[in-house]
């Protein structure tokens, strides 16, 4: 049988922080993790352990000291953030990231649609867009909508983390990156969010690495789930065994396999 097609390769992985001083971090150690397209992975770790040094090292924030990452067959590792740009839909932990707050609802989705265009002088929103991002803000079940013309900054967390999450995967990117996008929430408001992102996902077939502290959501949402410590995945579980998984059985996988204990707050609120 052929190789199954991957729709991401971290290949061996390395990058320390502040080489040669006081300061020296090694953040990534050898990390290797594959995904296949429509995987959901979640990702969870103590403080420190290179969550988001690696989803930072997929999206070309700075570059990696060794190793390859390979987005649908095409070598990345080499090309800077901007150029990843294309690849990629990315959501922050800050919900004033990912939008232009000044700019309207319907405006900041022509600005998403049209990535990667050329821009020319031409007319501003036609009524055939209008009615396009109606019915796409209409899957949100938000009200936004009837609220296309309303500046994004006046939003609440959640309405500009929702419509965030919209105009990361208008594209249909290779991979969205999620980077703790609900961990600024409050919980009935994250809740809403995560429904969202897993509807987004599994409704357009994306691969998704969303990064948490929180195990109970990790457990809850994705077909995947790994934990990372000291720069490496220590834990990757999948299918009926993620299914079956507790937030019990966590702490005691992670002390076993990382010799060290780990309290569930030390998870959920590092």
């Amino acid at each position: 049988m052929p190789e199954s097609k991957y729709m991401l390769e971290i290949n061996d992985v390395y990058k320390t922080f502040n080489p040669g001083t006081v300061n020296e971090k090694r953040a990534l150690n050898s990390l290797s993790l594959k995904l296949k397209e429509g995987d959901f992975v979640t990702v969870i770790g103590s403080n420190g352990a290179g969550k988001s040094t690696a989803l930072n090292a997929i999206a070309g924030v700075w570059p990696i000291d060794a190793g390859s990452i390979v987005i649908d067959g095409q070598d990345v590792t080499g090309l800077p953030e901007y150029k990843r740009a294309g690849y990629l839909g990315r959501v922050f932990q800050d919900p004033m990231n990912g939008t232009a707050a000044t700019m309207e609802i319907q405006e900041n989705l022509a600005l998403a649609l049209r990535r990667g265009q050329r821009r020319g002088l031409r007319r501003g929103i036609t009524k055939k867009e209008q009615e396009q991002y109606r019915d796409l803000l209409r899957t949100l079940d938000l009200g936004l909508e009837d609220r296309m013309t309303t500046k994004v900054g006046l939003l609440s967390g959640g309405q500009r983390q929702a419509l965030t999450l919209l105009m990361a995967t208008l594209k249909r990117p290779k991979l969205l990156l999620l980077d703790e996008h609900t961990a600024a929430l409050d919980p009935k408001t994250a809740e809403k969010v995560l429904d969202t992102t897993d509807a987004m996902i599994r409704d357009n077939h994306l691969t998704a690495f969303m990064v948490t502290h929180n195990m109970k959501d990790a457990i809850a949402h994705g077909n995947r789930l790994i934990m990372m410590n000291e720069g490496r995945i220590i834990l990757d579980i999948a299918g009926e065994e993620k299914k079956h998984l507790s937030m019990q059985d966590l702490l005691d996988k992670f002390a076993q396999l990382s010799g060290n204990s780990i309290t569930n707050d030390s998870v959920l609120l590092a």
